[in-house]
């Protein structure tokens, strides 16, 4: 099952790269201009993420794909990486696999030579990690 942390990090990705989320059943589309603030998600994307999951949205999901945000959430649903591009899609737990990945339509996706989306990153948490592996080496250098 897809959790909501799962949904989030897919949404994320795809609008780093661009792709909007339709909502109101074709209606409108959102696209938050800033998707992450530091160590979390931007206050923007956060409000998308509202707008996204509140009841009054419809359905909504990601342009080119066909499966709803509301979908995603139940458990009939995972997000993995795609086989093309290793960004996150959607996968069906029983049945067949979504037709494309939203990168189908991106004609310079997927691109190596641009730092491909992320995750908001604690950078404390991160140098942490690197000063603990560098004093267990020195540690181990010594005995």
């Amino acid at each position: 099952m897809a959790s909501q942390q799962d949904v989030k990090k897919y949404l994320a990705y795809w609008f780093q790269l661009g792709k909007k989320v339709v909502i109101n059943n074709g209606a409108a589309t959102l696209l938050p201009q800033k998707v992450i603030a530091g160590d979390r998600y931007s206050d923007e994307f956060e409000e998308c993420w509202q707008r996204i999951i509140s009841p009054e949205s419809g359905d909504c999901y990601i342009e080119g794909t066909q499966e709803t945000i509301a979908e995603l959430l139940t458990p009939a649903w995972d997000v993995s990486p795609c086989g093309r591009c290793d960004m996150p899609v959607p996968v069906k737990n029983v049945g067949m696999p979504p037709l494309v990945c939203p990168c189908f339509d991106l004609t310079t996706w997927p691109n190596t030579e641009l730092p491909a989306p992320r995750s908001p990153v604690n950078n404390q948490e991160q140098l942490r990690a690197i000063r603990d592996r560098l004093l267990s080496v020195v540690k181990s250098n010594r005995e």
